[in-house]
């Protein structure tokens, strides 16, 4: 078993590095602007007419289209951050997943403009304006939250006390590149879906379904290795807010904005209780 471990950190612990390289995210945030600019070229040709019909029918003609793709794509690559942060404690990976939740809802008002018609006007816009607002603030009051969040997080220790945490974390490893399989396999299809021109559903709102039962299991592995009723429940109330964050993403306007504050209210009060109300072992 031992060395089933090692052989999943030896593909594990390469990827991670090479993906949270600071050079790298320099690249990709060099590519980011120019897909950004070449977007707007793009759609700006196909505004005047200027590209082929099998283009035609695949690009769309509003400018704010553009800003929807950039933001899909930072979106991608912060899903892919979190894949790698699984290993770590149960509330880092917590925090990424509302890190990720308020970006949806900042995407998700940047969407309301692809709505509008070109110049942007007020009338007839009203319940558009007003879904920018609530998705905007909302993005605002998760992120407010998760800086106390993270504000109230000490040294976790529910890996410290592991019997065997280098067996444990190689677990988490294991489970954290069958998703990284699953989520390249999920954004592949969709895209070729896209450039097909068929219509699906968003594949990340589908992708965070995996990341629930992803949670689920984590929490009965880790029950294998540290058996304690406060840290089944901690890590188990954990995984509640993540169906919570799930719940929030295929919510109407408004719906999404308070289950969302509701989820990362959750994981505050859970972190405030089991560091205050339990701090001897149970």
């Amino acid at each position: 078993m031992y060395s089933l471990f090692a052989r999943i950190t030896y593909i594990f612990d390469p990827l991670q590095s090479f993906y949270v390289h600071e050079r790298l995210h320099r690249k990709i945030s060099v590519a980011l602007v120019f897909l950004f600019i070449c977007s707007l070229a793009a759609i700006e040709l196909n505004r005047r007419g200027l590209l082929p019909p099998g283009l035609t029918e695949i690009l769309p003609n509003n400018h704010f289209y553009a800003v929807q793709a950039a933001f899909t794509v930072i979106l991608v690559l912060e899903v892919i951050s979190l894949i790698f942060v699984l290993p770590c404690s149960f509330s880092r990976s917590l925090g990424k997943q509302f890190e990720i939740l308020s970006l949806i809802l900042i995407r998700n008002a940047f969407k309301e403009l692809s709505y509008f018609s070109e110049p942007l006007g007020y009338e007839g816009n009203i319940d558009k304006i007003l879904h920018i607002l609530a998705n905007g603030f909302g993005a605002l009051l998760i992120f407010a939250l998760l800086g106390v969040y993270y504000k109230i997080q000490k040294r976790s220790d529910e890996d410290s006390r592991q019997i065997d945490l280098y067996s444990f974390v190689a677990s988490k490893k294991a489970i954290s590149l069958l998703l990284l399989v699953s989520f390249i396999g999920m954004g592949g299809y969709s895209l070729y879906q896209t450039l097909m021109g068929i219509e699906h559903p968003d594949f990340l709102h589908e992708f965070y379904t995996q990341l629930i039962l992803t949670d689920i299991l984590i929490v009965l592995v880790s029950q294998c290795f540290h058996p304690s009723a406060k840290m089944i429940f901690r890590n188990s109330g954990y995984a509640l807010s993540t169906l919570m964050i799930r719940i929030a993403l295929v919510a109407p306007v408004y719906y999404n904005v308070l289950l969302g504050g509701a989820a990362v209210v959750f994981a505050i009060l859970l972190t405030l209780i089991s560091q205050h109300l339990f701090q001897q072992k149970m």
